[in-house]
């Protein structure tokens, strides 16, 4: 994957969940990730498409994800309901947008499907190119969260 796919979704990820939800997550080192496991407990997984390709995926810890979404919301949630799968479909929509519109500055036209969420420990998030995939952890104070991305273009690269 090329490293040049890694600063949209950084930079999407921020912008949107500071303005959005009102935190400051903290980013980590990016790491490839080799398995399927999800990092949290609650997954929005958008599909890519055009001039390059792929998947990417917004994992939320229960405690991130419950801060982040009651922000949003402007109330107390205090478990992962249909509120919150609800806004871990948006907010995967509008950070993928965000990391879209940064790829296009670079010249790649590439567009969005419809989010899917997954809850529950332990679930799986199967990538449609398969293979390994880059991590972007970030942490709030109330848990950890995580991109995580998998696109190419279609040359390959």
């Amino acid at each position: 994957m090329d490293v040049r796919f890694i600063n949209p979704f950084l930079n999407g990820t921020l912008n949107v969940l500071t303005t959005m939800a009102f935190v400051e997550p903290k980013p980590g080192k990016p790491y490839l990730k080799k398995d399927s496991l999800a990092s949290g407990d609650v997954s929005g997984i958008i599909g890519l498409t055009g001039s390059a390709t792929g998947s990417m995926a917004l994992s939320f810890s229960e405690g991130a994800i419950l801060k982040v979404a009651s922000n949003i919301l402007g109330e107390e949630i205090r478990e992962i309901n249909d509120d919150i799968t609800d806004a871990v479909g948006e907010i995967t929509n509008m950070v993928s947008g965000a990391a879209r519109k940064e790829l296009e500055s670079i010249g790649l036209t590439v567009t969005a499907a419809i989010p899917t969420v997954v809850a529950g420990k332990d679930h799986l998030i199967k990538h449609v190119l398969g293979g390994p995939s880059i991590i972007i952890p970030f942490e709030i104070e109330e848990g950890l969260f995580a991109v995580d991305v998998c696109i190419s273009t279609l040359k390959g690269t």
